[in-house]
């Protein structure tokens, strides 16, 4: 590891001008290449205490031997000389978005004789005009077969073309009319290339120009008694308009834009672009990019449009870019977009209307390909067994933990405090076995003693199961024993995990989990190997308390950081700093979010329900329908409130005792201010608001 003041330039070496800087490593190999409008802040900020940089930036500078820069003129020229030299080198620390060249497009060779049609992958090549790309080739072949009836291009290999004009005899589109035979010079070589172009201005968008041109043929020649050719101009008409329903309109008014999407977690980030022509999605295409370098979503959306931009010259550079965040600052971007261009590039952030719904279509698109590129890494078994070996030996574990849980705290300003514990197993979610817990032994936030209190009541349970059949020794039961405890082995206080997928009851633990003599799934009756906990140094050292009070001593904890994404061990006081690309941390970090997303969903609905509640709701043993049926009888709860216990009584399925109990909670609650109609200043009626909170199933005063 070199030391970043070994390499550091001196004082006033730096100058104040735009330019372009490169990060050497000992083997003069460039690691990292930026650019900055004046290059000695920049630079100065890459020496500064190594505690106060990012981890990504902290392990560059330490792998670094040399840094070297480029002034230019003007931070345009910064933005493409970065380009070119991330294109040279490769630099390893730089966000590098995965190659996209798996998605096809569809290509017109305006750079032959006679153009060509044909789906192409691969890098860009001068003179030939591009469409897409698409998803799938299939899509390009079934929209080139429809439009080939009105122009009939060449789509034939070279082989075969140079074949066919030996023979004197076309090929089999040649007899069907789907192509115009150059190679038999039915056409000349200028009269296939005005094809070739009139193809590529309908797939540009400009469709409705062409269209209303083979309309007024058609009715010329049904006028001219030409039946034969008015019904192939009307099939002409028709298989262009189903080609044209392959895309469907998106945006009125016949825009040309591209329109860049972002969706990012700490160490990944996935890109989805659309390409909108004449208002039609005319292709699609996504990446997704380890975040190397400490870069933020402006960053990404830069580094996006160097990649999209940076070898494409005229209108494959569209009058729009629509981005979820502009760079800073944005004019350099502008502007070497509009020198690509030849004309004005407007990018900026969409607002209202179309663009912003077609924005946020954009968005879901990119955070599914996020998602399922994390699925699909994490179903690789491969991939699963080399992470829990990388977290064993980075926190010095005897085996692999093959069973993970992770605890979370979640609270909205200290009130209706919960907590979440997920279940990994061999690096997958067993959501089964999740469970959720109410804070009860205080009031108020207080993240560590929240996370004490949860561990210890998981444990506790785990060591009751372990009890009851007489696999835990004495002198732990009796630490177990002199531990203070608000649980007792009869009363489960605990809150089941309801998982968004899983049975309404989340009781089941599945065919594998333990079973008692009764035949139910135990509840808690496995130990972890592992214990995360969400949060740094102080949680992990109340988790670590919680198991030392029970005696347990065979599961090891961890805590995981969210900020720099620091793994804490208990009595270590610096933390474990696992690699960027390490598997192991991107488990760890799946985990925790996971807790974290179960906590917080708890949370909201616990928030929600308190929301809602009113003073029916306090009435012990009163159920749904029992409320409804008070709240029809009587209309409201002003009048609910006012009757006699015999009246309650009348009420169809309450008795008297339940009548009691309602007129008691009732009493002792205040009645609340009548509503206002804030338009007129008038008094809203009991028996109105009372009738809507009947119809509603509210119980509001």
């Amino acid at each position: 590891m070199a030391d970043p003041s070994s390499y550091r330039p001196k004082p006033g070496q730096i100058p104040e001008s735009p330019g372009v800087y490169k990060f050497r490593d000992e083997h003069g190999r460039v690691i990292y290449v930026g650019k900055a409008k004046s290059l000695r802040p920049r630079l100065s900020s890459y020496f500064q205490d190594l505690a106060n940089l990012h981890p990504r930036t902290r392990t560059m500078v330490t792998t670094a031997a040399a840094v070297e820069w480029t002034v230019v003129s003007t931070e345009v020229e910064a933005l493409q000389l970065e380009y070119s030299w991330i294109k040279e080198f490769d630099p390893r620390f730089n966000v590098k978005y995965r190659d996209d060249k798996s998605y096809p497009s569809l290509a017109v060779t305006l750079n032959e004789k006679f153009p060509r049609v044909q789906v192409m992958r691969g890098a860009k090549k001068k003179g030939v005009r591009y469409f897409g790309p698409y998803g799938h080739a299939w899509a390009i072949r079934e929209t080139v077969d429809l439009m080939l009836r009105v122009f009939p291009v060449r789509t034939c290999s070279a082989g075969v073309f140079k074949r066919s004009a030996q023979i004197g005899r076309p090929c089999l589109l040649g007899y069907i009319g789907k192509c115009s035979a150059p190679c038999v010079g039915r056409v000349t070589a200028e009269e296939h290339r005005e094809l070739a172009e009139e193809f590529c201005d309908f797939m540009a968008g400009r469709t409705g120009t062409y269209l209303r041109r083979l309309e007024q043929r058609m009715h010329e020649a049904a006028e001219d008694m030409e039946y034969e050719k008015a019904a192939r101009l009307r099939d002409d008409i028709g298989a262009l308009k189903r080609a044209m329903e392959k895309n469907a309109v998106v945006l009125a008014d016949a825009t040309d834009a591209d329109l860049i999407a972002v969706a990012e977690d700490e160490l990944e980030a996935a890109v989805q672009i659309f390409h909108v022509r004449g208002g039609r999605v005319r292709g699609q295409r996504g990446w997704v990019t380890d975040k190397v370098e400490a870069v933020d979503t402006a960053g990404l959306v830069e580094h996006a449009l160097q990649q999209l931009y940076g070898e494409e010259r005229g209108d494959a550079v569209p009058k729009e870019v629509l981005v979820p965040a502009v760079p800073d600052p944005a004019e350099p971007v502008t502007q070497w977009l509009t020198e690509r261009r030849g004309s004005l590039v407007d990018l900026r952030i969409p607002q209202r209307g179309d663009k912003k719904d077609l924005m946020q279509t954009v968005q879901r698109n990119a955070q599914q390909a996020l998602a399922l590129h994390k699925t699909k890494r994490a179903s690789d078994l491969t991939t699963r067994s080399r992470a829990l070996e990388e977290i064993a030996e980075a926190l010095g574990l005897d085996s692999a933990p093959l069973r993970v849980e992770c605890f979370d705290i979640s609270h909205l300003q200290g009130d209706d405090v919960v907590a979440s514990m997920v279940v990994f197993e061999d690096g997958l979610p067993r959501k089964s076995e999740y469970r959720r817990f109410q804070i009860k032994s205080f009031a108020g936030q207080d993240d560590v003693r929240s996370m004490h209190e949860v561990v210890s009541r998981r444990f506790r349970r785990y060591l009751l199961e372990k009890q009851k059949t007489g696999e835990w020794e004495e002198q732990a039961t009796g630490a177990m024993e002199n531990t203070p405890t608000e649980d007792t082995p009869t009363q489960d206080t605990e809150t089941t995990g309801q998982p968004l997928d899983g049975p309404s009851d989340g009781l089941s633990e599945g065919p594998s989990g333990p079973i008692d003599e009764e035949g139910r799934p135990k509840r808690f009756a496995y130990p972890p190997q592992l214990v995360v906990v969400d949060g740094g140094k102080p949680q992990v050292a109340a988790a670590q308390r919680a198991l030392d009070e029970l005696g347990v001593d065979d599961v090891a904890v961890c805590g995981l950081a969210k900020r720099l994404e620091e793994v804490w061990l208990p009595d270590e006081e610096d933390p474990v700093v696992l690699p960027r690309s390490s598997e192991g941390l991107y488990l760890l970090q799946r985990v925790r979010d996971e807790a974290h997303r179960f906590a917080i969903t708890y949370q909201r609905s616990k928030r929600a329900k308190s929301m809602k509640a009113g003073p029916l709701d306090t009435v012990p043993g009163l159920g749904d329908s029992r409320k409804q049926a008070l709240l029809k009888h009587f209309g409201s709860v002003k009048r609910l409130r006012a009757a006699t216990v015999e009246q309650i009584c009348e009420v169809p399925g309450v008795g008297r005792k339940t009548a009691e109990t309602v007129a008691a909670a009732l009493a002792g609650s205040a009645p609340a201010a009548p509503a206002v109609n804030t338009a007129t200043g008038e008094i809203i009626e009991d028996e109105a608001a009372g009738a809507a909170s009947s119809s509603n199933g509210g119980t509001r005063p």
